[in-house]
């Protein structure tokens, strides 16, 4: 039987201030795309809003644009999904074994509070699915509740972009919050690589987070494996 994976990605388009782009770090879609692809595994795209999703100017360029995000700008079939993505109001959560919330720090603003991006993610984990993020996707996660009132990430293993990141990144003054200690706020039992920018992936049950772009593809394994 052939899996399906939904992949979120964001509709925001600039930090706080207009002046300052970022958008979907696109590498962490195009190498999970391709680990799906490669096992003929079916997927979507859902942002919040629907429609377009921009991308993080950071990343398409060198050194950090990689052979695989290349790829994807190359070719206008793949450029045209993230044109118009569907809205989760579209989407049967019953069609997918599994949801992968991609990051960019665009994700920060659009994704925590998404009435629908949190029943999806409830419907798909109740019904067996594998709950999946990368990155800041895991922003995504912070607020979902299960039906029975619970937090998903509560006295869970999970792991995100973490702190000093943001600080070496030299972002931390324009973030919303400190996506890591929201997430110890929520109960989660964070981790991360002894080295920052090194990849990590953390499974909790159907619980798969990966810490950063460099654990993309990694993310997209475990969750290909378990599946």
């Amino acid at each position: 039987m052939t899996r399906r994976i939904l992949h979120v990605v964001t509709n925001v388009a600039h930090y706080a201030d207009p002046s300052e782009p970022t958008g979907l770090w696109l590498g962490e879609l195009t190498h999970a795309w391709q680990v799906f692809a490669a096992k003929g595994f079916e997927q979507r795209l859902v942002s919040p809003l629907g429609g377009a999703s921009p991308l993080e100017p950071r990343a398409l360029k060198w050194p950090l644009l990689d052979r695989s995000a290349s790829a994807w700008l190359n070719d206008p079939a793949s450029m045209a999904l993230l044109a118009d993505t569907a809205s989760p109001d579209r989407i049967d959560a019953a069609g997918f074994d599994a949801i992968y919330f991609t990051g960019g720090h665009a994700v920060m603003w659009d994704f925590p509070e998404d009435a629908g991006l949190q029943r999806l993610t409830r419907e798909i984990y109740e019904r067996g699915g594998i709950v999946s993020s990368v990155c800041h996707g895991y922003c995504g996660l912070l607020n979902t509740r299960l039906s029975d009132g619970s937090l998903l990430v509560a006295g869970r293993k999970v792991t995100g972009y973490s702190w000093i990141e943001e600080v070496l990144a030299g972002v931390a003054g324009k973030v919303p919050y400190n996506a890591e200690q929201q997430m110890k706020a929520r109960g989660a039992r964070y981790e991360k690589a002894l080295l920052p920018f090194t990849s990590r992936v953390v499974a909790d049950g159907r619980l798969v987070t990966g810490q950063n772009p460099q654990s993309a593809k990694a993310t997209a394994q475990r969750v290909a494996a378990m599946l």
